[in-house]
Formats: C-alpha cells, sequence, structure tokens
C-alpha cells in the first residue's frame, strides 16, 4: 500500500472545508462523485488515502497529538465520526478512537491487501472514503481500536 506523505515529511494541515459539517447519525442517503470531482475537492494527499486507501506515514498526521475537546468529520463529505471524548493513545502514530459517534457512520469492509493478514478497512458511510482501519486491541469499554489517518478527518472545536 503506498504511503501517502514522505517518511521525513512534516505533517500537513488540512487544507480542504467546504464548511458543511454534520453532525447527525447517517441517514442513508449516499453522496457519489467521480475521481475528478473529488481531486478538484481534496488535496493530493486527501485524494489519494480517502479515494485510493493510502496510508500516512506514522507520527506525521495533523491530528495525531490532538487533545481539544470537538467532533472529527470524514474531510471527504463533513459526516460526524468520532467524539474526542473516545480518542485515546494508542502509540501507533496514528489518531486512534475506541468508537464512533454513531455506528451508522462508518462501514466495515474486509481488506485483503496484505497477502498474510486479513484486516477492517473503515469507511464513511455517506461518501465510501477510506478512513482507517479498525483492530480488536483497544481499550474497554469496547476493546476496539479505530486507527485513523489524520487526512481523512476534519476536526471542529467543541
Amino acid at each position: 500500500m503506498p504511503a501517502a506523505t514522505p517518511s521525513r515529511a512534516k505533517p500537513i494541515p488540512i487544507t480542504y472545508d467546504d464548511g458543511v459539517y454534520d453532525l447527525i447519525e447517517f441517514d442513508g442517503k449516499r453522496l457519489d462523485r467521480s475521481d475528478s470531482e473529488w481531486k478538484k475537492l481534496l488535496s493530493p494527499v486527501q485524494f489519494a488515502i480517502l479515494r485510493q486507501a493510502a496510508t500516512e506515514t506514522p507520527y506525521t498526521g495533523a491530528l495525531t497529538d490532538n487533545h481539544e475537546e470537538g467532533i472529527y468529520y470524514c474531510a471527504a463529505c463533513g459526516l460526524a465520526l468520532f467524539r474526542s471524548k473516545a480518542k485515546f493513545e494508542s502509540g501507533t502514530g496514528w489518531p486512534s478512537f475506541y468508537q464512533p459517534i454513531y455506528k451508522k457512520n462508518v462501514v466495515d469492509r474486509e481488506d485483503r491487501t496484505i497477502p498474510e493478514e486479513t484486516r477492517t478497512e473503515i469507511l464513511c458511510a455517506r461518501c465510501h472514503s477510506h478512513i482507517g482501519h479498525v483492530f480488536d486491541d483497544g481499550p474497554q469499554p469496547t476493546g476496539l481500536r479505530y486507527c485513523m489517518n489524520s487526512a481523512a478527518l476534519k476536526f471542529k472545536k467543541q
């Protein structure tokens, strides 16, 4: 899987912001856009991660060490994905959460891109953008670790 940023890169700030952020449970209405439309809306790094399932280099994401209170939204469509109260320090180099804001707001999909490993990919339910992966080594109360790419998220303080 290609890395979205060079290994010595500084964190890339999130610049895309259409001003639309929905703090709602997903209503089932999908947002479908062509690759050319997404390329106009997203930075090259965001496009690689959100639309081509690339992965940020660990410890380079702008939101990895964010400890402010607020909501994390899909950087592509603005659907609420995680609350800061569910964020924890996983030591992995990516923002990690133990649960989504609403289970309906994320989609799980089997990922076999690494031949010897089956993982669970996490997609935004509205636009089906790649956000990251979920693992079963997280803290209680869920035991899950949603390991997300910073560039796939937009943070808004509450």
